[in-house]
Order: C-alpha cells, then sequence, then structure tokens
C-alpha cells in the first residue's frame, strides 16, 4: 500500500514540476533557432561567439545550422548558453498540460480494452451487459489503473 502512495506522490510532485514549463511550450522556438536569434538581437558577431566558446567562426556557424535543424545536443546548447551569459532551460510537458490526465487516459484506453474483451466473453455465452453497466465498470476499472499504475499502462 506505501508503495502506492508513493507513486500517487511522485506525479503529483512531478506535477509541480513541470507546470512553469507549461508556459514556456506557448512560447514557439524561432525558425533560425535560439542562439542565433539571441546573438544577433544582442548584436554579437559568430567571430565574438566563437572567441567566448573557444571555436572558430565557422563553428559557431556549424553550430547554430544544427540547432536549426534539431540535431544539436543539450551540451551545446549550454555550452552556448553560458558563452551568451545565459541559462538553458529544459523540460517536458505533457500534451494536454498535465500529467494526471496523460495518467487517466491511458488507464482508460487500458481499462476500456480489459472490460470489452470481458464484455465480448460474456456476448459469447449470452450474458451481454447493458450500456451503462460497461461505462460503470470502465470507470470502476479506470480508478483502480489509476490507483495501481502498472507498468502495462505503457504498454
Amino acid at each position: 500500500m506505501m508503495f502506492m502512495k508513493n507513486k500517487k506522490l511522485y506525479l503529483t510532485q512531478l506535477e509541480q514540476k513541470l507546470a512553469p514549463f507549461e508556459l514556456a511550450k506557448q512560447s514557439a522556438t524561432p525558425a533560425i533557432g535560439w542562439v542565433k536569434t539571441i546573438r544577433k538581437s544582442l548584436g554579437m558577431s559568430l567571430e565574438q561567439l566563437g572567441k567566448k566558446l573557444g571555436v572558430s567562426k565557422q563553428s559557431v556557424l556549424h553550430l547554430e545550422k544544427r540547432e536549426a535543424s534539431g540535431s544539436i545536443t543539450i551540451s551545446a546548447l549550454k555550452d552556448a548558453a553560458h558563452a551568451l551569459d545565459m541559462e538553458l532551460v529544459y523540460g517536458f510537458v505533457p500534451k494536454d498540460g498535465s500529467i494526471m490526465n496523460l495518467v487517466e487516459e491511458k488507464a482508460k484506453k487500458l481499462a476500456t480494452e480489459i472490460v470489452m474483451r470481458t464484455s465480448h466473453n460474456m456476448r459469447l455465452e449470452d450474458q451481454a451487459v447493458t450500456y451503462q453497466r460497461l461505462n460503470k465498470a470502465i470507470e470502476e476499472r479506470t480508478q483502480e489503473i489509476m490507483h495501481q499504475l502498472p507498468k502495462s499502462l505503457w504498454d
């Protein structure tokens, strides 16, 4: 039972940690990348940023292109942020903005599969259940799955 409470606590804590990133999700990454956008906005040349990074201007140009294409490493972004006197901040944000909604959505999908499989077997045995009973069973199973958080939730 203690393990179940810990899972719920971890999810709640994770929800709190991710909440500030929701606002960042609303800010679109510039097409040319953050490094180039910030460098140009500050009026800093490729040579100047290269000097701060300890690399050539060609390397800075390559770094900016890698960021724009999405093939840059987090380490390289951290170095660039430091050279620009900034901090790199990154995180994950659930698509609908809530870890709990994500868990509930997955739990309901799994619950529906389980209940419908059982319902199908009952129909084959001529023991069909009503629509309302199916919905109630899905809701109960969803709550049970959310409480247990089995690893199969993510299969």
